[in-house]
């Protein structure tokens, strides 16, 4: 058994846990934040970046 394979495997699985948990975190609070906010400003947040992004909404 090559032990240098194993370990790389090893090192390469752990190096990509913090970026999946900072992720799910990031989907979390977003959902919490925009769950929590009233229904106008989440709205007027979504028009706004439509404006901003030139994507026309009406």
């Amino acid at each position: 058994m090559n032990t240098s394979t194993t370990f790389g495997a090893v090192e390469s699985a752990k190096a990509r846990v913090l970026p999946l948990l900072m992720t799910g975190l990031l989907g979390v609070f977003i959902i919490a934040v925009s769950g929590f906010a009233q229904m106008d400003v989440v709205h007027n947040a979504g028009h706004d970046y439509r404006h901003s992004m030139a994507f026309p909404c009406h």
